[in-house]
């Protein structure tokens, strides 16, 4: 692709734009006309990292940064499941993915008598409807769901090519078609899935185009640091520094609707970046999350909160803010009276720990084998189980899976690419990345925030051992996960495969354009490398 097309002068007037704009129930009968307004918006595939507000130096947010000045930054959001479509049904149904049943699996279906809080919304004369990814990829009305996870598409709008593997949907045009929709006095719910920065991308679009100076990028451990990869980091930040630019855009509608300050805004990602070791993996690359909370003067701005919590949290959040019921079956707890409240740091020690665990991303074993794991995380260690540590984590080398790589279950990447060209000159790399892993996993988040060194095995660290294992499996059994009972019925669910990428949720574009997001162009790094 010739670099010189891209159209970044919309992409800098964006940027401009941000500086410059900065408990009862009710019934459908009897609807609060003064309830807040929800606005969810989910990135698809950023870390916890990868923020202004979180300290980094390199990409810039200044939107994301505004609701953390005035609202609340969780510092310790965790994602149920690093992998698209169990992620988003776990803060849709507010549960662990276990207890989902074919929700629970990437290009999985939705069970019928799942409670969604969206469907709970919709029955409560709340106008609902999303643009962009919303629950996807998967089959939703496979089992007889009888309405869409996110009630009403707003997909129509699209605006010029910015980039290679950026969404044409104009996202902010979208949501005030939405608005306009709205019947007067009706409460609203609205889910901004932003297909960014979910792969693919431009290769050095964030260097040429961004202006992002790839020898700021500090590089994770778990990597080599070369110019290869920090330009593909680089390149991740230009697709989160777009997004964000739509989520400023979606800020000043509410406030030229004068609905800002009575939407509560939630703003989060649904897994880790996609690099190898981090999406589809239950570290913390993987499962720690941006979260940011604003509701006007509901919500003291400007604090940090450092309590242990789960997107799980966020379903029964909205409930409560709202004054609706919270269906006994979800686990998550609501964050309503730590948003309430005006401290900072460990609000509530209670939450003092979350849970997080993996079943089938692709399908990149034999017979679509999963790869069955569960975590706990607290404030100083992450332990993880596996329960088949003789199955390969990310799919292995030999099994050729549908997205037509090895290692299928880690995205087709530049990062990929040079690790697995390069395994003879970088061995302890490639085992780090790809390698099969033992049954239990214990790391010291502190000391080790690349989570490299296994302490499971260490004798000094028996007894934490011992005790935070005991944690994990006692709340498997009491939220009642098959695993324990040496169940797998993951195993024999249906997996919706859907084609190529932006097959699933961009049906609104031509079909021309759908066939050609499924290919990279010719000139693309990964071609060269993937084909030998």
């Amino acid at each position: 692709m010739n670099i010189n097309k891209i159209k970044f002068r919309h992409f800098a007037i964006l940027l401009t734009l941000i500086v410059i704009i900065g408990c009862k129930n009710f019934s459908i009968e009897k609807v609060d006309q003064k309830s807040p307004n929800i606005l969810l918006v989910l990135a698809d595939d950023q870390s916890w990292l990868h923020t202004g507000a979180s300290g980094n130096k390199v990409i810039k947010t200044p939107a994301f940064d505004r609701i953390t000045e005035e609202g609340v930054l969780f510092t310790n959001a965790f994602s149920a499941c690093p992998s698209c479509t169990p992620s988003r049904t776990a803060i849709l149904s507010g549960q662990e993915i276990w207890r989902t049943e074919e929700a629970g699996l990437l290009m999985g279906a939705i069970p019928k008598d799942l409670k969604l809080f969206t469907h709970i919304l919709d029955d409560n004369s709340f106008h609902v409807g999303y643009t962009g990814k919303g629950w996807a990829p998967g089959n939703w009305d496979y089992l007889g769901l009888e309405k869409e996870p996110l009630i009403k598409e707003y997909n129509s709008r699209l605006e010029k090519e910015i980039a290679y593997g950026i969404d044409k949907r104009n996202y902010t045009a979208n949501f005030k078609d939405f608005l306009n929709d709205r019947p007067k006095n009706s409460p609203f719910f609205f889910w901004f899935g932003s297909t960014e920065p979910h792969r693919e991308y431009q290769f050095g679009v964030g260097e040429k185009e961004a202006g992002i100076n790839i020898n700021d990028i500090k590089v994770p451990d778990f990597w080599p640091d070369n110019e290869i990869i920090r330009n593909d980091i680089a390149d991740y930040y230009y697709e989160i520094m777009w997004y964000d630019t739509h989520l400023a855009g979606m800020i000043y509608e509410l406030e030229q609707a004068g609905e800002l300050e009575n939407t509560i805004v939630i703003v989060t990602s649904d897994n880790g970046m996609p690099f190898p070791r981090a999406k589809v993996n239950l570290y913390d690359w993987g499962t720690h999350m941006p979260l940011a909370i604003r509701w006007g003067e509901k919500v003291k701005g400007g604090r940090k909160v450092d309590d242990l919590v789960s997107l799980t949290d966020l379903a029964p959040t909205i409930l409560e803010a709202i004054g609706l019921q919270i269906p006994k079956e979800m686990t998550g707890k609501s964050l309503l009276s730590i948003l309430t409240s005006e401290k900072e740091g460990i609000v509530e020690p209670s939450r003092d720990r979350v849970f997080t665990a993996l079943e089938r991303h692709t399908y990149c074993r034999p017979e679509g084998g999963t790869y069955p794991a569960r975590a706990i995380r607290t404030h100083d260690y992450l332990y993880i189980r596996n329960f088949e540590p003789e199955r390969w984590p990310t799919g292995g080398p030999d099994f050729i899976s549908s997205n037509k790589t090895a290692h299928g279950d880690v995205d087709a990447c530049p990062t990929k690419a040079f690790l697995i060209e390069n395994e003879n000159i970088f061995p302890e790399y490639y085992e780090l990345n790809f390698g099969k892993r033992s049954g239990e996993e214990l790391y010291d988040v502190h000391n080790d925030p690349g989570q490299i060194n296994n302490l499971a095995y260490n004798p000094e660290y028996a007894e934490i051992k011992e005790v935070i294992s005991k944690q994990l499996m006692d709340y498997l059994k009491e939220t009642n996960d098959p695993r324990i009972e040496g169940n797998d019925p993951w195993q024999n669910y249906v997996y919706h495969q859907t084609g190529g990428f932006g097959s699933t949720y961009n049906k609104s574009l031509p079909a021309h354009e759908r066939e050609r997001a499924k290919l990279r162009p010719s000139d693309h790094p990964m071609n060269k490398l993937n084909n030998k």
